[in-house]
């Protein structure tokens, strides 16, 4: 084959491509079903391609060659793609073809350097690629028309290297000899290229490409020269592409990701659910607004409260309503006991507890309460002082000391008082207020002071 014309074969080819892409790109529109985080179930991800081609022993990025000038030979090639990703691909190559060249720009013309005239070896390559989709030129269309790719992997070649002599003798690399039988030799190839694909409709693509493979090996050209450089070709082909799969599933790798997330976040029926879910949140909000509105201000919820509009400083109990303290008949009091009749409840009264225990005795509650309404009806800060008598360690009556002082805090916040108008602090057996030997005192330092 000429080399001139090959170019312009090429040349003609891609610019027909070229072509053909954008006036389909100009085509493609129109929304798909599937979506940008769906998973690969919902598209087409497997093709199968066929490709022919040329080959050469020289590489468009330059490097030494054991032949002065190289010969234009044919190949074809199959490829088993499954694209992974939008953008990647691992691909399986079988490659069949032949690579020659001469030295026919041997210095003094004679066409023989190292006693060879040239040389021709029939091959077949195996590989397994990764396939990167790296730009295209209409991000901007639902589909994808043009992809530019590059690709590298690791493979296998067998080939059959045939060397012509100095006197115009063909004979097979392995057999000087006799020259004759094919002798297939092995090496571990390395192929790396890039290429341009074009959709031609949503199951075929046109693929121009070009590929440089390297040998481990210095016999691919039947001359083991070993210096400077391993053996090398390069392929330059055009082949088809087709999708495999159902054709209401489109196919990965022309789908545009950032169209479909478009499509996906704008799509009606989405909008639709999200502003009936504003609309849930928002009835919850309303809802947990009502069960905390207390129009009366006595510390329960009007959800809950069964004496509304009680007067301010109120001591109601957990339904809202008013706490009636008994009455006291003095009269008959002073008969019955001979002695002056007993004060209200007071206000900030020390609160008692049992032995080794933070539990609220119902006798304090008249005192709980009347504290309660004091401070509900003012902006005074209060101080509780937790204390213990000398039983057990230091350690436990720091801890006993603080709990008592938390139980009488939780009683006056759920009666209504601001949490924050309430401080805390334990000390535990260090300031007792009677004697400790005694069960009298050790009774009287088992308390909760007020500090106000």
């Amino acid at each position: 084959m000429n080399y001139s014309t090959l170019k312009k074969t090429v040349a003609l080819s891609f610019v027909a491509a070229l072509t053909a892409g954008a006036a389909n790109a100009q085509m493609a529109s129109g929304t798909s079903t599937a979506k940008v985080f769906g998973g690969r179930d919902q598209y087409n991800t497997w093709s199968i391609g066929v490709n022919v081609g040329a080959t050469s022993p020289a590489l468009v990025t330059g490097g030494v060659n054991d032949y002065t000038d190289f010969n234009i030979r044919p190949a074809i090639g199959v490829s088993l793609r499954d694209q992974l990703t939008h953008s990647f691909g691992l691909q399986y190559d079988l490659q069949f073809g032949k690579v020659g060249g001469n030295n026919s720009y041997s210095t003094g013309g004679t066409g023989v350097r190292d006693g060879l005239r040239g040389f021709s070896t029939t091959y077949v390559t195996s590989s397994v690629s990764g396939v990167v989709n790296v730009a295209t030129i209409d991000f901007i269309q639902r589909k994808n028309a043009v992809n530019f790719y590059v690709n590298g992997g690791l493979g296998l070649a067998f080939f059959d290297p045939m060397v012509t002599l100095a006197n115009g003798t063909p004979i097979h690399f392995k057999h000087p000899v006799t020259g004759t039988g094919t002798h297939v030799v092995g090496a571990v190839s390395l192929p790396i290229g890039v290429g341009t694909k074009f959709r031609i409709s949503d199951a075929v693509a046109f693929n121009l490409g070009y590929t440089e493979t390297f040998f481990d090996a210095d016999n691919f050209d039947g001359l083991n020269r070993g210096y400077p450089s391993k053996d090398k070709m390069s392929y330059g082909y055009a082949g088809l592409e087709f999708t495999l799969g159902s054709k209401s599933k489109p196919s990965l790798e022309w789908v545009n990701p950032v169209a479909m997330m478009y499509d996906e976040l704008y799509d009606a029926a989405l909008r639709a659910e999200v502003a009936a879910l504003k609309g849930r949140v928002t009835n919850v909000e309303n809802a947990v607004n009502d069960l905390k509105k207390d129009s009366d201000g006595d510390g329960v919820s009007d959800q809950f409260d069964k004496c509304p509009n009680t007067p301010a400083g109120t001591v109601v109990d957990g339904s809202g309503c008013e706490i009636h303290f008994p009455k006291i008949d003095t009269a008959m009091f002073m008969k019955k006991s001979g002695g002056p009749a007993p004060m209200m409840a007071s206000p900030y009264s020390n609160i008692q507890f049992d032995f080794d225990s933070s539990v609220l005795r119902t006798s304090s509650y008249p005192v709980l309460d009347a504290s309660s309404a004091d401070l509900r009806s003012g902006t005074a800060t209060v101080e509780l002082d937790g204390h213990a008598s000398s039983e057990g360690t230091a350690a436990h009556n720091m801890r006993l000391s603080k709990d008592r002082a938390n139980a009488v805090k939780t009683y006056l916040v759920n009666s209504g008082v601001d949490a924050k108008r309430i401080k805390v602090k334990a000390y535990g057996e260090t300031k007792p207020i009677a004697d400790n030997s005694t069960e009298d005192g050790r009774i009287a330092n088992r308390r909760v002071e007020f500090k106000k």
